[in-house]
């Protein structure tokens, strides 16, 4: 059996020593078991519900993201690949949903399903929170282990042919050698943080924002009311002058009564600056220029176009091709060196950018034709065409 696994690896290139890796028994989850003073640990089923699903800057962000990725124009010069990419999973696109497990959880997984022949048919997502890594006695990865409803799936990173199985996605991770590390875990203080205020905010309204004043009985005598008296002025007081139907509603006051007024102190106030801070932070764990999230108080872009741009290139394209780079790494042993990318020239966002690089290399006179179609990324087989006529 060894001599065939030798006789294997030969053939896909000759094995190579590899250093040994930790074998991950956290998996990545290191703030879940620590003991530390964090306020609240981090645990993805729970961050999952009070950060992405009851959080709106949390939401918004990753469907800002995810979805700006899974509907952009790709270029792909293999309509098979093409197929495979653009085409649903689970009911999903494939491209938002990879995405959004990469910001939300850190990893992504595609299992490759294949037809009768070997071909791929279909990548399916795998939810990343039922995955788990299986080691060999090296510590590098021998396959992956999906667990749903207690049944668990053993799948190899290779079949019995020697094809890929899966292909595993992640982000950086400095204290993990299989598992990364979630944009959503960053947040994770600033999610609570917010939910928090959030939540201050609800009580406050529920119970009139604060009493609006408080009334004091100060009689000459110093007495003080009966339980019959107090119990009859709060009742009157419910019925008369409560809620939306009586505000501004005069009061009259009688019998040693004098109206205080109370307000929120600034010290009460700081709840909104702290949940806007929150929020501002949960967008910059996420990459999404608060702008864009409507925050206010931001004056970092000139405008939304500018802040859409900076969108682009500093998150949504470097995302987009940590996606694509990994697919046509795991499906190159199917369609070889088949391009996968972002088509820049359809882009909205990014057509100002395209038109100040056309008109710089058109304006370039000491280039040939062949050239600038080269640099602007243009096939130059029609030139040649051309000038072989």
């Amino acid at each position: 059996m060894a001599f065939l696994d030798n006789l294997r690896s030969a053939f896909k290139g000759g094995a190579r020593a590899r250093v040994p890796l930790a074998p991950g028994l956290m998996q990545g989850w290191y703030p879940a078991f620590d003991a530390g003073p964090a306020p609240r640990s981090y645990e993805y089923a729970r961050a999952i519900s009070e950060g992405f699903i009851a959080n709106p800057i949390a939401q918004r962000s990753v469907r800002i993201a995810a979805e700006s990725i899974g509907q952009a124009p790709i270029t792909c010069d293999d309509p098979r690949l093409a197929a495979l990419v653009t085409a649903t999973s689970a009911g999903q696109s494939l491209i938002e949903t990879l995405a959004a497990h990469l910001l939300l959880h850190g990893n992504g997984y595609v299992q490759i399903l294949k037809d009768a022949s070997g071909t791929p048919v279909e990548l399916f997502a795998l939810r990343p929170e039922r995955v788990k890594v299986v080691t060999g006695p090296d510590g590098w990865p021998c396959g992956y282990d999906y667990t749903v409803a207690g049944r668990t799936t053993r799948i190899p990173l290779e079949d019995e042919d020697g094809w890929p199985g899966i292909i595993a996605i992640r982000a950086m991770h400095p204290l993990d050698d299989h598992c990364g590390a979630g944009a959503l875990e960053a947040a994770w203080q600033a999610v609570v943080i917010h939910n928090a205020a959030t939540h201050w905010n609800r009580a406050l309204l529920e119970n009139a924002a604060r009493p609006s004043g408080a009334l004091v009985y100060e009689p000459g005598d110093g007495a003080a009311l009966a339980q019959e008296q107090f119990d009859r002025l709060k009742r009157e007081l419910e019925a008369a002058f409560s809620g939306a139907g009586n505000a501004g509603r005069p009061m009259l006051l009688d019998g040693g009564l004098r109206w205080q007024s109370m307000a929120l102190s600034p010290a009460d106030m700081d709840f909104a600056t702290l949940k806007s801070a929150a929020a501002r932070d949960i967008a910059l764990a996420f990459g999404v220029p608060p702008m864009l999230l409507g925050l206010p108080g931001d004056n970092t872009y000139a405008n939304y176009r500018e802040a859409n741009r900076a969108l682009w290139r500093l998150t949504l394209l470097p995302l987009a091709e940590k996606l694509f780079a990994a697919i046509r790494e795991g499906l190159a042993p199917w369609f070889g060196q088949a391009t996968l990318r972002i088509d820049l020239d359809r882009v909205p966002a990014l057509s100002e950018d395209r038109e100040r690089l056309w008109s710089q290399v058109s304006d370039a006179e000491f280039l040939t034709r062949a050239e600038k179609r080269q640099l602007l990324g243009l096939p130059v087989e029609v030139i040649q065409a051309e000038n072989a006529q």
